[in-house]
């Protein structure tokens, strides 16, 4: 079996692992690079193969940055089949045609603004959307619902299986297995795991024994806060926002993150915690991901399916409303008095949250509320840094509303959760690969693998191939 890391190695976005294994080229994920616009961009268009030279993609996950790339590798020739849980393909349905018409529409406000620079004598060129909605509905075509647990023949001698990893709705780590030599490997990827008992979807399960791991590394060097004052903390934002008149903004991820604040907010609003002000979900995506997870209760913890025991739907109250036409989505900036809204992309990236930032980061009664991962050199991640100005659109804006985080709702397991997942697979584990994790993230990880487990850990780079199970 022979590894190739490609993306997401020394790094956090744009997971792309590949894996020839009985005579079978696979990618494990295509997701798509965040970062420096114009990096982000050259990554995201270059795939390091033909489309055509790969085989079949297996899935861990439907978030952007493991999936988000799979209408680029399908316009550069590839036709085979998409393996992912019946959950990730009916999330993958939607998002990946949202991010072709945000790609669609961020071209053309950009050639827009771009059209009347030139009319002042400057000009920087056309914008070209990554791939079309075309492009998009050609992908869809190719998923393979697979179940959990059930193994799945991809060749003769090659199989695999998935487990639930526990970080959103579908999520799967993956167990591969060749028996076409005589000597037989298996491979896990972990793909992104869950941290135990969040909201609304079950803990991630243990793995099975395997020889080598790939092994995602985001907050391999932190330990999370506890989650149980997740809801006193998101009160407090919410109320000391309201009393100075200002506007809570919530950058937060279309799949998990906002069903999870959903959750919360509903919860503190049946507790009469929080002021009856408005609160609003501006994403279509959003909208359409959220009825994804009413079809799918049995990805649900117990304590999420109470709420479906007394008929209560857990993602909808009385002073939620979900927004999905961009022209109701600009009626917000005319309303008087504080509001919520959550809005998409959770890194701050693309879509209708630019805007909501555009139209309220300088308003100092605000407050921006980052609740998930910011990936280096994103716009999230310059408002965690507090960085004074930011450009969105192009232009220059001072920060001047209220820089909150909300960490406590993390999806990604931290260092100590880690290395419990890890633990029941060191009597068997002979190599490690560490992924998906900044490089003091995954340094600090693979020492402490080794550290206490004596295993051996590679943190690979981009491009860098293994032959694994000689």
């Amino acid at each position: 079996m022979r590894l190739t890391f490609w993306g997401a190695a020394g790094g956090v976005t744009g997971s792309m692992h590949q894996v020839e294994a009985g005579g079978q080229r696979l990618l494990l994920d295509c997701g798509l690079y965040q970062g420096r616009r114009k990096d982000a961009d050259h990554k995201n268009r270059n795939l390091p193969f033909p489309g055509s030279a790969i085989d079949a993609v297996i899935l861990s996950h439907a978030h952007i940055d493991h999936s988000g790339n799979l209408p680029t590798l399908v316009r550069q020739g590839f036709a085979g089949p998409i393996y992912a849980t019946s959950a990730t393909a009916d999330l993958c349905s939607w998002m990946l045609r949202d991010t072709a018409h945000i790609q669609e529409k961020d071209a053309e406000f950009v050639n827009q603004r771009q059209q009347r620079r030139k009319s002042w004598g400057l000009n920087n060129g056309a914008v070209e959307p990554l791939y079309s909605m075309k492009d998009a509905e050609r992908t869809l075509p190719l998923f393979r619902p697979v179940e959990y647990y059930k193994p799945c023949n991809l060749a003769p001698g090659l199989a695999y299986q998935c487990y639930d990893a526990g970080h959103i709705l579908g999520s799967s780590s993956i167990r591969l297995e060749d028996t076409t030599r005589e000597q037989r490997v298996s491979l896990t990827f972990s793909g992104d795991l869950g941290r135990p008992h969040l909201p609304i979807i079950r803990d991630p399960d243990r793995p099975e024994a395997v020889e080598y791991l790939i092994l995602e590394s985001t907050y391999g060097g932190r330990l999370h806060k506890s989650a149980t004052h997740v809801v006193n903390k998101l009160a407090d934002v919410v109320n000391r926002t309201t009393r100075r008149g200002g506007r809570i903004i919530v950058p937060a991820f279309a799949v998990g993150r906002t069903q999870q604040l959903v959750l919360l907010l509903h919860q503190l609003a049946n507790e009469k915690r929080i002021p009856a002000i408005p609160i609003y979900v501006d994403s279509p995506l959003a909208v359409n991901v959220t009825d994804v997870h009413r079809a799918h209760p049995e990805c649900f913890d117990e304590e999420t399916r109470k709420y479906l025991l007394t008929g209560e739907d857990p993602f909808g109250f009385g002073r939620l409303e979900y927004i999905r036409e961009a022209t109701e989505s600009k009626k917000l900036n005319d309303l008087h008095g504080p509001f919520l809204v959550v809005s998409a992309s959770g890194m701050c990236e693309q879509g209708r949250i630019l805007h909501h930032l555009w139209n309220h980061i300088e308003d100092p009664r605000n407050t921006i509320l980052i609740t998930g991962f910011q990936a280096q050199d994103t716009l999230g991640r310059k408002l965690i840094e507090k960085w004074p100005e930011v450009r969105i659109f192009g232009e220059t804006k001072r920060v001047r509303a209220e820089i909150a985080s909300l960490d406590e709702l993390s999806a990604h397991a931290d260092q100590s959760e880690l290395l419990q997942w890890v633990e029941p697979l060191v009597p068997v584990l002979r190599q490690v690969f560490l992924v998906h994790g900044e490089p003091e993230q995954s340094s600090t990880l693979a020492r402490l693998l080794y550290d206490r487990f004596g295993l051996k850990v590679t943190v690979p780079s981009p491009g860098l191939s293994f032959d694994i199970g000689e």
